[in-house]
């Protein structure tokens, strides 16, 4: 009787927690505007112009779905976040979606009770040096003081690292990448970790980048991804095909210069036709109407399009596509079935 009791409760703790989860979506319309958090400032993923106007890659993540669900892309509040303060945000309501690359792990799915809607930089975490440091590899790094993120997956890997090759280091930590910029650029640390993705994004406003060198070891997996609060599957529902929508529309040779066409009448593509609400009723099922995901990609265009934009190969970043290209080039980049 006894266990009973005590599932009962849980079961019902449980019902609780779901029916106040749940009501993201009406929220979200309600408000008018989606919340969500980004990071404080990294070029190429988020950060603002000068007319403190947000873009990058993640950036345009939130603006596809804003513009699905309220049909506006520009109907957003963003909130930017540090490594320590991007859960809290999420798991009190303050932010709708989380879009602050963020790697995906056992313990922030299951302990954190956060769920990732998939994949949108498979990563690693890498090393920057100043050239004059006159080091080839990390595993030379033996007493280095060490700038690093506090309340990231990278203090662990930093940790496994230098013990695993019995090394030593002192950590720097910093909170923010604009405080790890100014205390590399000042000789407080003589090394900078970090996603190489983000690696790449700092030295790219540097004076000179040229006097800096990312080491060849990436000594991890980074899956980065949007992510939101566990208990309202069908607000995570559409997170997550919009972010599949924009995987498959590249698949597809959907592009938001060809979108309104392809969206006019039927292609002869049916995945592209459910895709788009030509045919079937997936936006219905989504508790949203048969235009979401038209709008998603005229946001900001498909995967892509926002990868060459923002932090590709003729971008300052100057990112290849790698393990981001799609599955038919080679990549991990894929969508499941509109069907």
């Amino acid at each position: 009787m006894k266990n009973s009791v005590i599932l009962g409760a849980l079961t019902a703790a449980g019902l609780i927690a779901g029916a106040a989860g749940a009501a993201t979506l009406d929220d979200v319309k309600a408000r008018g505007k989606l919340n969500c958090g980004i990071n404080t400032g990294l070029v190429g993923f988020a950060a603002p112009d000068a007319n403190g106007e947000w873009s990058g890659f993640d950036v345009a993540y939130c603006r596809a779905l804003a513009a699905a669900v309220l049909g506006d892309p520009s109907a957003i509040e963003f909130v930017s976040l540090t490594g320590k303060t991007r859960f809290t945000a999420l798991a009190s309501g303050e932010i709708d979606v989380l879009s602050r690359n963020t790697t995906w792990t056992l313990t922030r799915d299951v302990d954190l009770k956060f769920t990732f809607l998939g994949v949108n930089y498979y990563d690693g975490q890498g090393f920057m040096i100043p050239k004059g440091l006159g080091v080839g590899s990390a595993k030379e790094l033996d007493g280095a003081t060490v700038c690093i993120q506090t309340g990231t997956t990278t203090e662990l890997n930093l940790a496994d690292f230098f013990r695993v090759n019995n090394i030593s280091y002192e950590p720097v930590p910093i909170e923010t990448n604009a405080e790890a910029q100014q205390q590399f650029l000042a000789g407080a640390c003589d090394v900078y970790t970090t996603d190489a993705s983000g690696l790449a994004a700092t030295r790219a406003t540097f004076e000179n980048p040229a006097d800096y060198v990312i080491l060849p070891e990436i000594i991890s997996k980074e899956p980065l991804g949007p992510l939101v609060r566990h208990g309202d599957d069908e607000w995570a529902d559409i997170g997550r095909w919009t972010l599949n929508t924009l995987i498959a529309a590249e698949e597809y040779g959907v592009t938001s210069a060809n979108v309104d066409e392809m969206a006019a009448k039927p292609t002869s593509n049916p995945e592209v036709n459910r895709m788009l609400g030509t045919e079937g009723n997936l936006g219905e099922m989504l508790g949203l109407d048969g235009q979401w995901a038209l709008r998603a990609l005229k946001a900001g265009g498909n995967y892509g399009e926002i990868f060459e934009k923002h932090i590709g190969e003729n971008t300052p970043i100057g990112l290849a596509r790698g393990l981001n290209a799609q599955w038919t080039e080679g990549g991990l980049m894929y969508a499941p079935p509109f069907r």
